[in-house]
């Protein structure tokens, strides 16, 4: 069968930009993702299937609702460029094998356009536009041998067929040791630049198993970093899947600014539990530019489309959604909303619109486990502007627990106050220690304030959830 093609004539531009040395003028990665970036992701209210209306009206309830408190980034998930949103028949591309999306699921994108008017509409709302990629070239430029943009050589010239993607049948790997191959990269990350991209979700790059032997693609990963660089157009690089293996933490650190430490993660408590290990073993590697991900937020309405059963609303209890909200806010986890925005409950819109939890996420410091006993497991952060502690107190167990953490441990001393941050209440004052009755699958997360002569609260703002400064 033919493939799609599509001429982007109003796109194509040189596939490496260079200054009058030949070095390739890239953008700077110290400023992208200097907190851990926060969206929402089509993925787990829509599968591959979502169109264009869909984006745009969860696009248009985050800037009416949630971009108040930070969230910002808008992303399309996988298979934008089938039209029925599965790896069946003939995806869009252009004739250089570089995917567009399905003029069917996304009108704006006809007579060459890509993802550029959506983008538009994006921005024009003060957000920032994402989506997914597979890794590699498709089959189906590989099958009709496409040339390569700005090179002479040909998709058959880059392909590595023995390094495929063990869930998706869609792409091919790309042999980047090859200058054609990085060419390839190249004019992909061009065109995502041209669109108007300002978020990459790269797929099957930071865990692998196929019969080419890679365990993590490094290679492909560099390339695309390299790609993105030379666009000219800042663009964050978030890596899927997980587990991403901890001994190529420097490697991910260096090219990416979000990498997935786990599987994909949906609504149920094993997953939800699993997440401590993952997130204890990761810990010392957040910092601004690069933040170790725990997944999507499967919370709210789910699975609207794209999915075999029918939609659902979460089947995390409500204990078990303020533990998740909390470990990912404690560990600094990029916050991706997953479930469908539109038609959000009052308890998910609560989890969402938490400035003092939201701040945790985005500027708290030293976030580590403090221990762990039994089912009870405790977390502790600092106030990177204060001498203010944070302590998030999990119960993983099957009935509720009193949990109790003294100053000791957090290396404090004297009575301080300490504040409910998810009821927004203060407790009062207290020495020595804190103790919570924490419900089964439940948790609490708390500031503990020292008693100083210069007292500080939250103050929070339109554009920033900022910490505390000091006031008379």
């Amino acid at each position: 069968m033919a493939a799609l093609f599509v001429v982007t004539s109003n796109l194509i531009t040189a596939a490496v930009s260079s200054d009058a040395s030949g070095q390739s003028s890239g953008t700077s990665r110290s400023g992208l993702a200097p907190t851990p970036p926060m969206g929402w992701n089509s993925y787990d209210s829509y599968g591959g299937d979502v169109d264009e209306q869909q984006v745009k009206a969860n696009a248009r309830y985050l800037a009416d609702h949630l971009a108040l408190y930070g969230w910002k980034y808008i992303v399309v998930d996988y298979y934008w460029y089938y039209p029925d949103g599965r790896v069946k028949g003939v995806p869009a591309m252009d004739a250089y094998g570089r995917l567009l999306p399905a003029t069917n699921r996304f009108p704006s994108a006809a007579g060459g356009k890509g993802f550029k008017p959506l983008a538009d509409y994006v921005h024009s709302l003060g957000l920032k536009f994402g989506i997914h990629i597979m890794r590699g070239i498709p089959r189906a430029a590989v099958e009709e041998n496409l040339p390569v943009f700005g090179t002479t050589a040909h998709a058959q010239d880059i392909a590595n067929v023995l390094n495929t993607c063990s869930w998706s049948d869609a792409m091919y790997g790309v042999d980047v040791s090859k200058p054609a191959g990085q060419a390839y990269y190249n004019s992909l990350a061009r065109l995502y630049a041209d669109w108007g991209v300002d978020f990459i979700k790269a797929d099957d790059m930071s865990r692998a198993r196929d019969p080419y032997g890679e365990v993590y693609h490094g290679p492909e990963i560099a390339a695309l970093r390299e790609a993105m660089d030379r666009s000219g157009r800042p663009m964050i690089l978030s890596l899927s899947p997980g587990p991403t293996p901890l001994c190529n933490a420097a490697h991910v650190e260096r090219y990416s600014q979000m990498w997935r430490i786990s599987d994909d993660i949906w609504d149920n408590w094993p997953e939800v539990k699993d997440q401590f290990g993952y997130c204890r073993l990761w810990a010392s590697h957040t910092r601004p530019g690069h933040w170790p991900d725990a997944d999507m937020l499967p919370l709210g309405m789910l699975r609207l489309r794209g999915f075999d059963e029918g939609p659902r609303l979460t089947r995390l209890s409500h204990d078990e959604q303020i533990t998740l909200m909390t470990l990912w806010s404690i560990f600094r986890s990029p916050l991706m909303m997953g479930g469908d925005l539109p038609s959000i409950d009052p308890f998910t819109l609560s989890l969402l619109t938490n400035q003092e939890v939201l701040a945790v996420d985005q500027h708290s410091s030293d976030n580590r486990l403090l221990f762990t006993r039994g089912n009870q497991i405790v977390w502790t952060a600092d106030n990177p502007r204060t001498r203010e502690k944070f302590v998030a107190l999990f119960n993983l167990g099957e009935k509720p627990e009193k949990i109790t953490v003294s100053w000791k441990e957090l290396g404090i001393a004297g009575r301080a106050s300490v504040r409910d941050l998810w009821k927004r209440e203060n407790l009062g004052g207290f020495s020595n220690e804190f103790s919570a009755q924490i419900n089964p699958h439940g948790a609490g997360l708390y500031r503990i304030r020292p008693y100083q002569p210069r007292e500080a609260d939250f103050r929070f703002t339109r554009r920033n959830l900022v910490f505390p400064t000091e006031i008379n």
